[in-house]
């Protein structure tokens, strides 16, 4: 009995030690150079949940491509905090046929933008706590600065999601503002990238990587039907 007890008390314990393993391996940084996200259908339940390195924002700049045919309304990313569900969002609008960037619940819109189906698009939005303004850029072209939100940073606790658009810290997600088609090269720096260094990103050129997001040394979970693939190229 006694010798029973003590192999059952090891194999627990090599099975904890097994899942710990496991769990260390799944949350470890992946390389997803040449990689996408695929969200291949209308959901309000599959995401990819991404985890930043930092906390506490006084500058920001996203970048991310996305490929997809959709005739709605969609979310590009989302960043929220319990204070602020829109604290960092960039959002398609497509009745007013605008990208939306959201900073601290407040909006800015960029209209007159040739957003076509089917095709890769690179974002990036820039952001100055200081002086509140936001700048977006549209397939490299460099739009108007805007004021949308000064005087406060973004702090955390932060959660950041893509394929959903969130309501509530975390959750709240709305089908009919969900991401559908693929999206890569996810970046995100904690200051202001410069016209040559976005360009560079444009261009998929040598370009400094995110040090909050790194498409290249990601870490995130999947949660429900989200696949990671091969990126989509075009032949030359």
């Amino acid at each position: 009995m006694v010798f029973i007890s003590f192999y059952c008390f090891n194999f627990k314990m090599r099975f904890l030690l097994v899942l710990v393993m496991l769990a260390t391996c799944a949350a470890s940084p992946q390389d997803l150079s040449r990689k996408m996200f695929t969200f291949p259908q209308q959901t309000n339940k599959a995401y990819v949940r991404l985890n930043p390195t930092k906390q506490d924002f006084s500058f920001v700049t996203v970048c991310h491509r996305s490929f997809t045919d959709l005739k709605r309304s969609h979310v590009l990313f989302s960043l929220a905090t319990p204070s602020h569900t829109n604290d960092f969002l960039i959002f398609w609008d497509n009745l007013n046929k605008e990208v939306e960037p959201h900073i601290r619940n407040q909006k800015a819109e960029y209209g007159w933008l040739d957003y076509m189906a089917n095709m890769w698009h690179s974002v990036c939005t820039t952001w100055d706590s200081g002086s509140g303004l936001v700048q977006l850029w549209f397939d490299g072209q460099p739009l108007t600065r805007k004021f949308i939100s000064s005087g406060s940073n973004i702090r955390g606790p932060v959660i950041i999601v893509l394929g959903q658009e969130q309501d509530s810290h975390g959750g709240g997600f709305d089908i009919k503002q969900s991401f559908v088609g693929m999206m890569s090269d996810v970046h995100m720096w904690d200051y202001i990238l410069s016209a040559c260094e976005i360009q560079k990103y444009v261009d998929e050129r040598n370009f400094t990587p995110g040090n909050v997001l790194n498409w290249a040394a990601l870490d995130y979970q999947i949660i429900d039907r989200v696949l990671v693939e091969d990126k989509l190229m075009t032949c030359q």
